[in-house]
C-alpha cells in the first residue's frame, strides 16, 4: 500500500512515467478514494470538464500572466501514461471528486524560475542532482533516466510504492528547497487537509510530484484543517492571467527536443504503457530500422540479429529482468555504429541533439520521440483571437496557395499587415519569400509562399494570451521585445521595421520615444548605425507604411548621427576593417546630404571633425579613409588630396592602403568612380600606379585588405574599373571574365609566386630551361 497518513494516502510519481502512472491507476481502484487531489493549477478546478472532454493525447494546460513588470508563460503537459492524467481520468471515473491542487502558474512562487523552465512539471531533478549521482554511481549506470528505468520501469509492481517511496525520501533528504516550493507545498498541503475534514473518514488521494511528498506529508499530519476549500488567488488587480488547453506533441515532450522535465522519448514509454516493457523493446527495434531503411541506411538482418543480441546480453548484465530503453538503444549502436563518436550517446546524459550528431543516433533518437500530435474535442473553448485570426485568413484566399501582394494597394497593405502580424505572433503557416527590408528598399510587392501549419492551434491560443484581436496581440508581442532589448539598440531597428509592417501605429511611437533616450547612450558603433539606417530609410522614403518625416523618426536621426560622430572620433585601434563601423558613418553621412534639415551636426560640424580623424595617427586606417571619404562626400576636401593621401600611403604599406581605401570607398565610392583625384587624373588611376610599383612580397601582402576594399563596389562598378585598367595596358578582352577567376585570386597570385621562386632556384642552380 502507497504511503498514508491516517486516511490520506499520498503517491509521489515521476512526471509521465508509465510505471506510476499503472501505480495510480491500480490505487484508485482498489481505494475508490473520495478525493482525488492532484499537483496542477487550481484556478483550472472550475474548467476540468474540459479536460475530459475526450481529447486526443497529448495535451496541456497552457497558462499565461502580464503586468506592468514582468509576463509569463506556462504549461502543464499531459499524455496517456502521465500519473496526473490517469489519476483525474480514473478518479472522475471512479465517482471521486477530483482537484488541481498547485498554485496558479502565474504566482510569485513561479516568478523565480528560469524562462527554460516554463512548465509546470518541470522536476527538481536539477536540485537533487547530487543524491541520484550517487545513485547512479551506486549502479553503474550513466544517466538518472537509465536509472529510473532498472529501478521502476521494468520491474515488477509488487513492491513499488515502497520503493517509490524510499527514492523520493533520499533524494528529498539532499535537496535544498527554495522559498517558491515551500510556498507551492504549504499552500498544497492546505488543500489535502481540506479534503481529510471533507471526506470524514473516506479514503483520500494525493498525486503529486515525488519531490513534493515527504513534505507534503508532514505538512498535512500538522492538525485538522477547516472543510472550506482554499481560496483560489486572483490576478493582481491590472494584471492579465489565464488558461486555456492547447494540443501538444511527443516532438515538445520529449527531453531531447529541450523539454524539462520526467521522461525522455515519449513514442518508447507510450509503447511501454500499452505494450509491457518486452513489446515495448521490439517496437522500437522495429521503429529505428524503419526509419533507417526510409532514409536509405542501410540496415542487414545480420545488423538487427547483433543488436537484438547485443540488447539482451546487456539486460542480463545490467540486472534487469526486461529490457530497457536504454539497452535497446545501446544494443543498436553497438551493432549499426562502426564510426569513432567524438560525444557521448545522448541517452547518457539529458539536453538537446548538437550539430554534427552521427546521423544514425539522429533516427534513434527520433524513433524514441514518436510522433504523435494531439487535437482538442471541438467543444474546447479556445481565446477569442483564435476566432479573430480564422476569420481573417479567409481575406487571404483558399489554403496552401502563394500569395502576391502590391503593397501600394490598400488591400494589398491591409493582407500584408495580417501577415505580418501572424508572424511576429510566430503563427505557422507562411513564409515571405520577398519583399522590402527596410524603409529605404524600393521594393514595393511582397510575395509569400505556403509552409506547414502544424501546430498552428496550439500557437494561436498560446498567441491568445497577448489579446482577443490580431492587431492588439501583434502590439504586446512587439512592445514586449522593445521591453526586453532595454537598453541594447541593437535589436531595435529590427523591431522598428517589424512595428511598421505590422501597422501598429500607437506602439511605433512608444518605440520612437524609447530609441531617441536610447541612441544617445550608446556605446557601440554598430548597433547605432542599424538603428540610424533603419530610422533615415523610413524618414525619407517611406510612402507606404505612412511614417516619411515622422518628428519623431527626425528626432531619433538627430540624436543618432551626432552619436556617431562623438564615438568616432574617439576611436583608436590597429589594423583592418569593421564594416559596421564603416556603416554607421555612411548613414550620418546620407543623412547630412540627403536630410539636412533633421541633424542638428551641421554639414562643416561634420566635416571639421572628419578632418581631425582623417589626421589621427592613432585611428585605425580604414576609419581614417572614412572620414577623407567624408569630407570628399560633403565637398570639402581640397582638390588633389585623394591621389596625394594615396600616395603617401603607399609607403606605410599594401594592407594599410587597403584598409584606407576600404573607409574611403564606404563614404565616397561614386565620387572615386566619377570624379578626379586631382590634376585630372583618376583616383582609380593613382591606385593602379601604386599598386603595380609594389614589390611581388608586398603586393601578396596587401591583397587581402585590397580585395575587401574593392569589395564595396558593386560588380557593374567593379567592371568598370577592369575595363579602366585594361585600357591603361593597352589590353583588349572582356573586363568580366577578368573578374570571373576559375580560383580565388590571393592562391592564384601565391601560386605563381611560387613559381617565379621555383624558376629562380632553378636557374640558380642550372637546373632550369636550355634558352
Amino acid at each position: 500500500m502507497p504511503p498514508t497518513s491516517d486516511d490520506v494516502v499520498f503517491l509521489g510519481v515521476r512526471h509521465h512515467s508509465p510505471a506510476c502512472g499503472r501505480l495510480v491507476a491500480d490505487t484508485i481502484a482498489i481505494l475508490r478514494p473520495a478525493y482525488v487531489l492532484v499537483e496542477g493549477p487550481a484556478d483550472m478546478n472550475s474548467r476540468l470538464a474540459e479536460l475530459l472532454l475526450g481529447h486526443r493525447m497529448p495535451i496541456a494546460v497552457f497558462s499565461h500572466y502580464r503586468d506592468d513588470a514582468r509576463a509569463a508563460t506556462s504549461w502543464t503537459p499531459l499524455c496517456d501514461y502521465s500519473p496526473e492524467w490517469i489519476a483525474l481520468r480514473d478518479g472522475h471515473a471512479a465517482g471521486a471528486q477530483v482537484r488541481f491542487i498547485d498554485l496558479p502558474a502565474w504566482h510569485p512562487a513561479f516568478a523565480e524560475r528560469p524562462d527554460h523552465l516554463a512548465n509546470r512539471y518541470a522536476d527538481a531533478e536539477a536540485r537533487y542532482a547530487e543524491a541520484t549521482r550517487r545513485l547512479c554511481e551506486h549502479f553503474a549506470v550513466d544517466s538518472a533516466d537509465a536509472l529510473w528505468d532498472g529501478l521502476f520501469e521494468v520491474t515488477g509492481p509488487g513492491d513499488l510504492a515502497a520503493r517509490l517511496d524510499a527514492y523520493f525520501a533520499l533524494v528529498r533528504g539532499d535537496a535544498e528547497v527554495d522559498p517558491g516550493d515551500r510556498a507551492r507545498e504549504e499552500y498544497m498541503a492546505s488543500w489535502v487537509r481540506a479534503a481529510r475534514a471533507r471526506a470524514a473518514g473516506r479514503p483520500v488521494l494525493v498525486v503529486t510530484g515525488g519531490f513534493h511528498q515527504p513534505a507534503l506529508r508532514a505538512l498535512s499530519s500538522s492538525g485538522e484543517g477547516p472543510c472550506d476549500w482554499p481560496e483560489v488567488p486572483d490576478p493582481p488587480e491590472g494584471a492579465l492571467g489565464g488558461s486555456f488547453l492547447v494540443p501538444y506533441s511527443f516532438r515538445k515532450l520529449d527531453a531531447f527536443g529541450g523539454y524539462q522535465s520526467g521522461m525522455p522519448s515519449p513514442g518508447y514509454y507510450q509503447l511501454l504503457w500499452e505494450q509491457g516493457p518486452q513489446e515495448a523493446a521490439h517496437g522500437l527495434l522495429r521503429a529505428v530500422t524503419e526509419r533507417l531503411r526510409t532514409r536509405k541506411v542501410p540496415v542487414s538482418t545480420a545488423d538487427l540479429i547483433a543488436a537484438r543480441g547485443m540488447t539482451q546480453g546487456l539486460a542480463l548484465m545490467r540486472g534487469h529482468p526486461q529490457e530497457t530503453r536504454v539497452d535497446v538503444l545501446d544494443g543498436l549502436a553497438t551493432a549499426l555504429i562502426s564510426d569513432d563518436l567524438d560525444r557521448p550517446l545522448p541517452w547518457t546524459t539529458r539536453g538537446t541533439l548538437g550539430a554534427g550528431t552521427h546521423p544514425v543516433v539522429v533516427e534513434m533518437v527520433a524513433a524514441c520521440c514518436g510522433d504523435a500530435e494531439g487535437l482538442l474535442h471541438p467543444d474546447t473553448p479556445v481565446p477569442p483571437l483564435v476566432h479573430d485570426v480564422t476569420e481573417r485568413l479567409a481575406s487571404l484566399g483558399p489554403a496552401g496557395h502563394a500569395i502576391d501582394l502590391d503593397l501600394t494597394d490598400p488591400d494589398g497593405l491591409s493582407r500584408s499587415r495580417l501577415l505580418h502580424r501572424l508572424r511576429v505572433l510566430g503563427i505557422p503557416g507562411f513564409a515571405r519569400t520577398t519583399g522590402p527590408s527596410d524603409g529605404a528598399d524600393p521594393v514595393f510587392r511582397e510575395h509569400w509562399e505556403p509552409r506547414a501549419a502544424h501546430g498552428r492551434e496550439a500557437a494561436l491560443i498560446e498567441a491568445g494570451a497577448y489579446g482577443a484581436r490580431l492587431d492588439e496581440a501583434a502590439s504586446v508581442v512587439l512592445g514586449e521585445r522593445l521591453r526586453a532589448a532595454g537598453a541594447d539598440a541593437g535589436p531595435l531597428a529590427g523591431l522598428l521595421f517589424d512595428t511598421v509592417l505590422c501597422g501598429v501605429g500607437e506602439l511605433c511611437g512608444e518605440l520612437l520615444g524609447a530609441l531617441k533616450a536610447q541612441v544617445r547612450d550608446l556605446r557601440e558603433l554598430a548597433p547605432l548605425g542599424e538603428v540610424l539606417a533603419a530610422a533615415l530609410g523610413l524618414w525619407r522614403h517611406d510612402r507606404i507604411f505612412g511614417v516619411s518625416r515622422d518628428p519623431l523618426l527626425g528626432a531619433v536621426v538627430a540624436g543618432a548621427v551626432e552619436r556617431v560622430f562623438w564615438l568616432a572620433e574617439g576611436t583608436h585601434g590597429g589594423p583592418g576593417v569593421d564594416v559596421a563601423a564603416l556603416r554607421a558613418l555612411a548613414a550620418a553621412r546620407d543623412a547630412l546630404l540627403h536630410a539636412p534639415e533633421v541633424p542638428t551636426v551641421t554639414r562643416q560640424d561634420a566635416a571639421e571633425a572628419a578632418g581631425r580623424m582623417a589626421a589621427d595617427p592613432l585611428a585605425p586606417a580604414a576609419l581614417r579613409g572614412a572620414a577623407f571619404g567624408l569630407r570628399w562626400a560633403l565637398g570639402t576636401a581640397p582638390a588633389g588630396a585623394a591621389a596625394a593621401a594615396v600616395r603617401a600611403l603607399s609607403a606605410s604599406g599594401a594592407d594599410t592602403l587597403g584598409d584606407w581605401l576600404a573607409g574611403l570607398f564606404a563614404l565616397a565610392r561614386d565620387e572615386v568612380v566619377g570624379g578626379a583625384a586631382g590634376d585630372g587624373e583618376s583616383l582609380v588611376d593613382v591606385v593602379d600606379a601604386v599598386v603595380t610599383a609594389m614589390s611581388d612580397g608586398d603586393f601578396l601582402t596587401g591583397l587581402p585588405a585590397l580585395r575587401q576594399a574593392f569589395a564595396f563596389f558593386p560588380p557593374r562598378e567593379r567592371e568598370r574599373i577592369a575595363e579602366r585598367l585594361l585600357e591603361r595596358r593597352g589590353k583588349r578582352g572582356s573586363a568580366r571574365s577578368l573578374l570571373r577567376t576559375t580560383a580565388d585570386p590571393l592562391l592564384l597570385a601565391r601560386a605563381q609566386a611560387l613559381e617565379e621562386n621555383v624558376a629562380r632556384l632553378l636557374d640558380r642552380h642550372g637546373l632550369g630551361p636550355v634558352r
